[in-house]
């Protein structure tokens, strides 16, 4: 609107310098007995100057307005876009009730069979199959959830032994590389030894949580899926 109000304004100026200009040109032709050096400081004597001199000014006002407009239907478009962006969070907003919405849920093969590790230092582990990812701060290439809401979280991983006569299993939840809680299984003559944990944390916006396998240690899993990551938000903070 305010695009408009300035063409609108600069084509009222357009007409006010014409009229000055043809007004100094009449009055330059009927003053004849006036002061003749004061005439030509108010107006060109020449008319085919003021002539010129009109055609440049309506040349680069017509120039102006061409831009205004160009302007303005740059401005209709952003106005388009920023309505249909609006129009977008609404439908959002009312699908979910004005909550944020975060849940995810991964295993760690996607196909296979086989053990994970051992490895000389503790690594996140990559639950490559994901089942679920709403509001996809799961990365199934690191294996690591990021906090994009600040909040109340919960977190469930579950773990399958090595297979081994002797097992040698130990995994960690980690939030921003310090350890939270574990499965393990290292002792006894029993295998396919499974175990699960969880917890409910609070996160900032940027913290991260990730399922570490311990050094020199290694975990079974395959198409039956024994070895999980799972995680939603109960309430924003």
């Amino acid at each position: 609107m305010m695009l408009q109000e300035r063409l609108q304004k600069a084509l009222r100026m357009k007409g006010i310098a014409v009229f000055l200009l043809a007004l100094c040109c009449c009055l330059s032709g009927t003053q004849g007995q006036g002061d003749h050096e004061d005439q030509k400081a108010c107006c060109p004597s020449d008319t085919g100057s003021l002539m010129k001199e009109l055609i440049s000014i309506g040349e680069k006002l017509g120039a102006m307005g061409e831009k205004l407009g160009t302007m303005g239907d740059n401005l209709r478009l952003m106005e388009t876009r920023l309505q249909t962006s609006e129009n977008e969070v609404e439908e959002l907003k009312r699908l979910t009730g004005g909550r944020p919405q975060v849940a995810f849920s991964a295993t760690l093969r996607e196909t296979g069979h086989g053990n994970t590790g051992p490895f000389t230092t503790p690594i996140p582990l990559q639950y490559k199959k994901v089942f679920s990812n709403t509001g996809s701060s799961y990365n199934p290439a690191t294996g690591i959830f990021t906090a994009t809401v600040k909040g109340m979280y919960y977190f469930r991983f579950t773990m399958m032994n090595n297979q081994n006569d002797t097992p040698n299993s130990v995994v960690r939840l980690t939030k921003n590389g310090q350890g939270l809680v574990s499965v393990w299984d290292t002792v006894g003559t029993d295998a396919q030894d499974s175990g699960s944990n969880a917890v409910v944390i609070p996160l900032e916006v940027g913290d991260n949580v990730y399922v570490e396998l311990q050094a020199n240690r290694l975990v079974y899993d395959d198409g039956m899926n024994y070895n999980t990551f799972s995680g939603f938000l109960l309430f924003t903070m």
